[in-house]
């Protein structure tokens, strides 16, 4: 009787300890006993019957994957190469085990069809400028193709977009054309707000016709200067007859003073 309850004891320690099983803080572990769905287990320690249920363990952390490069066909007909970098987490490990068989190759072939879509149906520009709301759109088609298997898509980006050469010659050569147009505008720009300075200070002159001899007088000691000539100035008759008037009137000033 002592060696029958010794055995029971032995195998009883020996069954218990073969069941005991251990599921990280990032990690719930799927309980199936005999074949049946049983339940979710972890993180800590925890106990299966040995030979009668089996578990499947399940990382809930986020993932992050490189989905393949794809040449696809934007909608304006241009063929480009992109890679994407998706990343997602299981939300319910349950579904994630029960619904699909490989949950991760499930969630990058879904990446990969929709990438394939979203990119068709925009134009090559909108796919070089505006990938922040293509990669939003697709974070949002993927998303709702594996929700039913217990994965949130979290984020999806466009790591890189390759075009053909012979596009980006096009596309320097437009950049280039945008560039010369821009430099022209702001030319005719300042030409034009020269032209209404020089037509105010015009106005300013003609109220004032003595100030355009001492204005041109000015611009001849500035070119005499930077130049080092001798500048030959040819005085208009008025401005000749104004000063020999002064003269006058100051000489005769002096003679009718007392001396």
């Amino acid at each position: 009787m002592g060696d029958v309850l010794l055995a029971a004891i032995v195998l009883a320690i020996i069954v218990l300890v073969l069941g005991l099983r251990i599921a990280n803080q990032y990690q719930r572990a799927v309980i199936f006993r005999l074949g049946k769905l049983h339940g979710l287990r972890g993180p800590g320690l925890f106990w299966i019957i040995p030979a009668i249920e089996w578990l499947q363990t399940v990382d809930i952390r986020t993932i992050t994957a490189s989905v393949d490069q794809q040449e696809t066909i934007t909608k304006d007909n241009v063929p480009v190469k992109v890679t994407a970098v998706i990343w997602y987490a299981i939300t319910d490990p349950v579904r994630s085990v029960v619904e699909v068989r490989d949950v991760d190759g499930a969630v990058i072939q879904v990446a990969l069809t929709t990438l394939r879509n979203i990119i068709g149906r925009h134009s090559l520009d909108d796919v070089l400028k505006d990938q922040e709301r293509l990669g939003a759109d697709m974070r949002q088609a993927i998303d709702s193709a594996t929700e039913p298997w217990g994965v949130k898509v979290t984020r999806v980006e466009m790591r890189n977009v390759e075009i053909p050469e012979s596009m980006q010659r096009a596309m320097a050569q437009e950049a280039e054309a945008l560039r010369e147009k821009r430099a022209r505008l702001i030319k005719a720009e300042a030409e034009l707000e020269a032209s209404q300075k020089l037509k105010e200070a015009a106005g300013l002159i003609m109220e004032n016709p003595a100030g355009l001899e001492l204005r041109r007088m000015q611009m001849i000691t500035e070119v005499g200067a930077e130049q080092n000539t001798t500048t030959i100035v040819m005085m208009p008759s008025e401005f000749v007859s104004m000063a020999r008037s002064i003269a006058d009137w100051a000489n005769r000033g002096d003679k009718g003073s007392p001396r």
